[in-house]
């Protein structure tokens, strides 16, 4: 009989944000699928679990999608967790899951800490709907004309990017919604440092090029006014 493949979100900051039933699972399942070594043994390791594991991430998805399912389909149970936050949200894994699927492979998604709803919540913008951008061109020219076009978006709008993008994020952002927008800037989402900051692009921008930030964050850009 085939295994079990979970998709289990770990915390994205702070250790006590993790369930019961993620601890659990990831002390049961037969092996344990990481994105990077360090992150992923530094997990294990904080909640005293050994379990045998394996890589997966943008480099090697397509040769380790292989050997997991492979390994799911001689009843191995596997638990597939990110470096911080919700699998697959964002990360690498949907080639597994979509695998899995045609393989008729059993999957549990096993729910937990993520940055996108604290960050909406804590926004103060209409969130009844909203859009999830995620991250944008690393190239300048291309991410400009991807903002050019959420300028005319009537929803709520989240971007992710990699914390040392922060300035270069909200300066294009500032030059393209100059003071027609309010964004907000959720940073470090649940450790000692988070910090949420409200205010025009160009506020924000002026902001944080003089205060140097290295974090995670997640910026969220208020709606078009109807």
């Amino acid at each position: 009989m085939a295994g079990t493949l979970f998709l289990v979100a770990t915390p994205i900051g702070n250790w006590e944000d993790i369930t019961l039933r993620a601890l659990r699972v990831l002390k049961e399942v037969d092996l344990v699928v990481y994105e990077e070594r360090k992150e992923g043994s530094r997990l294990l390791r904080h909640y005293g679990i050994e379990k045998p594991v394996e890589r997966l991430n943008e480099h090697n998805e397509a040769a380790a999608t292989h050997t997991i399912l492979s390994r799911i389909k001689s009843g191995v149970s596997v638990a597939l967790i990110s470096d911080a936050g919700t699998p697959v949200f964002s990360d690498p894994g949907r080639t597994l899951v979509q695998r899995a699927l045609q393989q008729g492979v059993r999957i549990v998604p096993i729910p937990g800490a993520s940055s996108l709803m604290p960050a909406l919540i804590v926004s103060g913008f209409p969130i009844r709907e909203f859009l999830f951008q995620g991250f944008l061109s690393p190239k300048r020219e291309r991410r400009v004309a991807e903002l050019q076009k959420l300028k005319r978006e009537p929803r709520t709008v989240v971007l992710m990017e990699a914390p040392y993008r922060l300035v270069q994020l909200i300066r294009d952002v500032a030059e393209v919604f100059g003071d027609s927008r309010r964004v907000c800037v959720a940073f470090d989402l649940t450790l000692p440092t988070e910090e949420i900051f409200h205010g025009s692009a160009p506020e924000l921008y002026k902001r944080f090029l003089k205060e140097e930030r290295k974090g995670e964050f997640v910026m969220l850009l208020e709606a078009q006014a109807k």
